[in-house]
């Protein structure tokens, strides 16, 4: 039996189902990722494109990869949660953004890529404090 996986954007407008399991899991740390995410890396799990079936309105932004292939990441046309995106040295496959799957346990990453590029401050440190939910804390004026 293959595992299925499903997901959506933050407001529901566009989901997806895939076939698995994924090719690979993959962090990423470079430029382009972490201005996509806001964070310190995207994290994607990357499947044969026929195996993915997407519904609702997506838009599309295009650029040139340092490695020369051009990259497209697609997103809800409606809140802006990146659903996936492909490359032209992989055309066949696309890679769906980890954080929109409903459930994806049993996922974990397998390669990290652009390291080098990792910033100081995606490194988190032993004595970082840590909360299960959303803390009662209100900041001082």
């Amino acid at each position: 039996m293959t595992q299925k996986y499903s997901g959506k954007c933050l407001c529901g407008e566009v989901t997806y189902t895939a076939d698995g399991p994924p090719i690979v899991v993959a962090q990423c740390h470079c430029e382009e990722c972490r201005r996509l995410s806001g964070t310190g890396h995207t994290v994607g799990a990357m499947f044969v494109s026929d195996a993915v079936a997407v519904r609702g309105k997506l838009s599309e932004f295009s650029y040139s990869s340092n490695k020369g292939s051009e990259v497209t990441k697609v997103f809800c046309a409606n809140c802006g949660s990146p659903i996936y995106g492909k490359n032209t040295r992989t055309p066949d496959h696309l890679t769906l953004s980890l954080g929109t799957m409903d459930n994806a346990s049993g996922l974990h990453v397998e390669v990290v890529i652009f390291e080098r590029d990792k910033p100081h401050w995606d490194r988190l440190r032993e004595e970082v404090v840590s909360f299960a939910t959303q803390p009662d804390w209100k900041p001082e004026n």
